[in-house]
C-alpha cells in the first residue's frame, strides 16, 4: 500500500511540474537574479544564429574613444558550443531532472541554491573559453605566472580555464558543497574574510559576476587592488549588465550597503561608465573589455540560461 501511495504521489508531482511549466516566465520569479535569468533565457535552436549576432554584439562608437580602443571582439567558439551541447544533453535526462527538481523543492527553504547545485553536481557556469581568456590577457598557451586567486569560485569550472597558467591557485567560496568540489581539484581554499590578510600578492585575481552580489563592492575592489602584484598584477572582472545589485540574506534579496550607481541604459553606456568613472575611483585602469554570454546549465524547463556579461581586464593605476 505504501508503495502504491508513493507511486501515486510521484506521478502527481510530475504532473504538477509539467502543468506549471508554462507559468515559468519572468513575472512569476521573485528573486531579482532569477528573474534576470528567465528574461534572458534562450533555447537550443537559437544558439547558432542568435548567439553569433546578439551575445557578442557591440557598437564601439557608444563606448567612447578611450574604451573602444581596448575593446576585444569575441565570437562563439568551439569550447562555448561544447558547453551548450553538454547542457542540452543534460536537460534531456528526464529522470535526473525530476530528481533534481524534487531535491530542490524539498531543501530550497533551508539550503541556498548554490549549495543545492553543489550537492547535486549541477548548475555549472561558463564565462569564457581558454582562447577568450588568453585573448583578453594577451598571453599564449605556454604563458605561466606564480599565483592567482579566484573569488567566489563555485565548483571550480571557470577556475580550471585560468588555473593552468599558474603554479599556485587559490580560491574563496561560501558554499560548503562547492568547497568540497574545489578541494577535490586541489585548489588552496581561503576564507572570504581571510584572503585580504594573508600578505600574499597575486599575478591575477578573478572576480566573476560577484560585484553585483556583494555588500560592499567598492571596498572589495580596493582590497583586490591592494592584493595585486604591483605593475604586472591583473584583475579579470565579469559583471552582468544591466547592473542590478542585490545581496542574498537569509533567503531574501536586499540592496547592498554600498551601492554603485551605474549610469546608462545600453550595455555600451554602462561599460563606459564603469570603465571611466567607477574603476578609476578605486585605482584601477582598464586594459581590455569584451562582451560575452554568462551561461548556466539548464534544467527540465530550459536547456540553458544566459545573461549579458561584460568582462574587463584591469590593472592598478600608477
Amino acid at each position: 500500500m505504501r508503495r502504491l501511495v508513493f507511486v501515486f504521489w510521484l506521478l502527481f508531482y510530475v504532473w504538477f511540474l509539467l502543468s506549471i511549466r508554462k507559468m515559468w516566465t519572468g513575472r512569476y520569479v521573485r528573486s531579482p537574479l532569477a528573474r534576470s535569468l528567465f528574461m534572458n533565457m534562450l533555447t537550443e535552436g537559437e544558439t547558432a544564429d542568435y548567439g553569433d549576432q546578439k551575445w557578442y554584439r557591440c557598437c564601439p562608437d557608444l563606448l567612447g574613444e578611450s574604451v573602444s580602443s581596448v575593446f576585444v571582439q569575441s565570437h562563439l567558439d568551439e569550447e562555448t558550443q561544447a558547453f551548450l551541447h553538454r547542457s542540452v544533453e543534460k536537460s534531456s535526462w528526464i529522470f535526473t531532472q525530476l530528481y533534481h527538481s524534487l531535491f530542490s523543492s524539498i531543501f530550497s527553504p533551508i539550503i541556498s541554491r548554490t549549495s543545492i547545485n553543489g550537492f547535486l553536481g549541477r548548475g555549472s557556469m561558463f564565462v569564457f573559453s581558454r582562447d577568450q581568456f588568453r585573448s583578453l590577457l594577451r598571453i599564449g598557451p605556454d604563458w605561466r605566472a606564480q599565483r592567482m586567486l579566484d573569488l567566489g569560485a563555485g565548483d571550480g569550472g571557470v577556475t580550471e580555464v585560468m588555473g593552468s597558467h599558474f603554479h599556485e591557485v587559490y580560491a574563496t567560496e561560501v558554499s560548503t558543497p562547492m568547497k568540497w568540489h574545489l578541494q577535490r581539484k586541489n585548489y588552496s581554499l581561503l576564507g572570504i574574510d581571510e584572503w585580504q590578510r594573508t600578505g600574499l600578492q597575486y599575478d591575477l585575481i578573478s572576480c566573476l559576476n560577484l560585484l553585483d552580489r556583494c555588500d560592499e563592492p567598492l571596498k572589495l575592489l580596493q582590497e583586490i587592488r591592494s592584493a595585486l602584484v604591483p605593475e604586472t598584477g591583473r584583475l579579470i572582472l565579469a559583471a552582468v549588465l544591466p547592473f542590478q545589485p542585490y545581496v542574498e540574506t537569509g533567503g531574501s534579496w536586499v540592496r547592498p550597503k554600498q551601492h554603485i550607481e551605474v549610469q546608462g541604459k545600453s550595455w555600451e553606456e554602462q561599460v563606459a561608465h564603469l570603465s571611466t568613472q567607477v574603476f578609476p575611483q578605486v585605482g584601477l585602469e582598464l586594459q581590455a573589455v569584451t562582451r560575452l554570454p554568462y551561461l548556466c546549465e539548464g534544467d527540465m524547463y530550459r536547456d540553458y540560461y544566459v545573461l549579458d556579461d561584460a568582462v574587463f581586464i584591469l590593472k592598478p593605476q600608477h
